[in-house]
């Protein structure tokens, strides 16, 4: 134990040692404009995986660049034979930087500037998720500069789609099942309650997003020669969106909440004694009154309750001047949020069953699934857990909170369905990241903790992990998953007219 003592010590000696040089690395990989969902950028997306793959490969690890139907996956392999294998995703693909006049500098141009913390970075996939990615690499460089290897066989999986829904992955995880094979995964793409209070991630919602396209009359009609007699998509569509919520702030749904499982009473105890400004949160997001389903607190509704949510609506004619028109077609895109147990197959179908059953007999409807992920919870009794737990606490000093996350994680649905594996979620960022937002940014401090915290939790598996014989998952009470069916082809279903 001494002997391991020690030999921590010195790889997080070499890890402190080398920050520099680990910040250099990031802001390199933060000047590729990999925005992966732009075709424009396809070249700049595919030229971060190639620079991961690079960087990878100089530690050792066997790489390979692995095509898909769209953006590649950097997938790697290293480690020593025995004892548990751990499974890290990330992903090297970021959002659009839009409005770009909106940020303080060009969102490819990293800029290090001084905050409330110390120094951040600023630029776009700062936190999301280069930032987080590369706090797993340059811990694996620690250990592999300070020991020439590492103290558990370790895989990579590094994909370019996240921001667009992970269109792919699903069926590369089923395809490389036996390579993929682990004992944990590990994903740092999530959040801390503050700068100073680590937090492993317990729960997460999934997701149903879907967009409804309602069809009335062949054409746009003249409102003057129409009105009052035709059928409007526009009016039918607003309609049956404000359906969707009664006067209490629930879904209406049928059986929307038939699933939904009551966190255990322990974790609301703890939920209540975190460290959380609901004034302060309300303010970072520019709005004073909550609003939501009646009877519970806001982080109740955050990471507990399932919502509904309506993203945009588009028809008809909104320019400059007047067009008195009905318009032909009306449309919206709306999401659900998931919470332990529901399923997001049957909400679909829920949704689905709706359209034909609350719109107009006259509405010709189309609905396309946008993407769709079973939420996750985690185990914070399993052995991995208690690794990540511990490795936090030696580096903030502190002990983390177990908190929930209120958005969805793709590929966590995907390891579960596919791998059997509930991956542990201990994440780096914070509140005030503007992840998605201009001038997003990634404190250093949290940068250099979250290497350290990785160079302890490798420690941490081959420690508790033995031969590797399975009972190191962070496992969870695992839903039947639909995984995620992101930008699938589209599911239609339409009313005959009676016009």
């Amino acid at each position: 134990m001494a002997e391991g003592s020690a030999l921590l010590a010195r790889v997080r000696a070499r890890a402190e040692a080398a920050f520099e040089e680990s910040v250099r690395r990031l802001v390199d990989f933060l000047r590729i404009p990999s925005v992966g969902t732009d075709p424009a950028r396809a070249a700049d997306t595919r030229r971060a995986a190639e620079w991961l793959a690079r960087e990878l490969a100089g530690l050792g690890l066997a790489v390979e660049l692995a095509e898909t139907g769209g953006h590649p996956v950097v997938l790697a392999r290293g480690g020593p034979d025995r004892g548990p294998r751990v499974l890290y995703y990330g992903h090297y693909d970021v959002q659009p930087p839009d409005p770009v006049e909106a940020w303080s500098g060009d969102p490819f141009n990293p800029r290090i500037v001084d905050g409330p913390h110390g120094p951040r970075v600023v630029a776009r996939g700062a936190s999301d998720d280069k930032g987080q990615l590369m706090t797993i690499v340059e811990a694996l460089r620690a250990w592999m500069a300070e020991t020439g290897g590492l103290p558990v066989p370790v895989t990579l999986m590094v994909e370019g789609e996240e921001e667009s829904g992970s269109a792919h992955l699903p069926a590369f995880v089923r395809a490389r099942r036996e390579a993929l094979a682990a004992d944990v995964a590990v994903i740092s793409d999530t959040a801390m309650m503050d700068p100073d209070t680590p937090a492993i991630t317990a729960s997460l919602r999934g997701i149903v997003y879907v967009e409804l396209r309602l069809r009335g009359p062949a054409r746009d009609l003249h409102s003057g020669l129409y009105g009052g007699v035709a059928p409007n998509p526009l009016h039918a569509l607003a309609a049956f969106l404000a359906g969707l919520h009664d006067a209490r702030g629930r879904v209406t749904l049928p059986g929307f909440y038939d699933r939904v499982r009551p966190p255990d009473p322990a974790l609301r105890e703890a939920w209540a004694r975190l460290p959380f400004d609901e004034a302060a949160f309300f303010r970072e997001g520019g709005f004073e009154v909550p609003v939501g389903e009646e009877g519970h607190d806001t982080l109740a509704r955050l990471w507990a309750r399932p919502c509904l949510d309506v993203n945009g609506i588009a028809g008809g004619y909104v320019g400059e001047g007047a067009k008195t028109v009905i318009p032909a077609e009306a449309r919206a895109k709306f999401s659900c949020r998931l919470v332990p147990d529901q399923r997001a197959d049957e909400v679909f179908a829920a949704i689905e069953r709706a359209c034909r059953e609350r719109l107009p007999a006259w509405a010709r409807f189309e609905l396309l699934d946008l993407g769709r992920g079973d939420p996750l919870a985690v185990d914070p009794e399993s052995p991995a857990f208690a690794v990540a737990r511990e490795a936090l606490a030696a580096v903030f000093g502190r002990a983390p909170v177990a908190i929930g996350c209120g958005g969805s994680i793709p590929v966590a649905g995907v390891l579960a369905a596919e791998l059997g594996l509930v991956p542990l979620l201990v994440g780096f960022g914070l509140e005030d990241d503007r992840v998605h937002a201009p001038d997003e940014k990634f404190e250093l401090v949290n940068f250099r903790r979250g290497i350290l915290t990785h160079v302890h939790m490798l420690a941490g598996f081959a420690t508790r992990g033995g031969s590797g014989s399975g009972e190191m998952p962070a496992t969870g009470r695992r839903q039947p998953a639909s995984a995620t069916r992101a930008a699938r082809a589209r599911r239609s279903s339409t009313k005959p007219s009676t016009t």
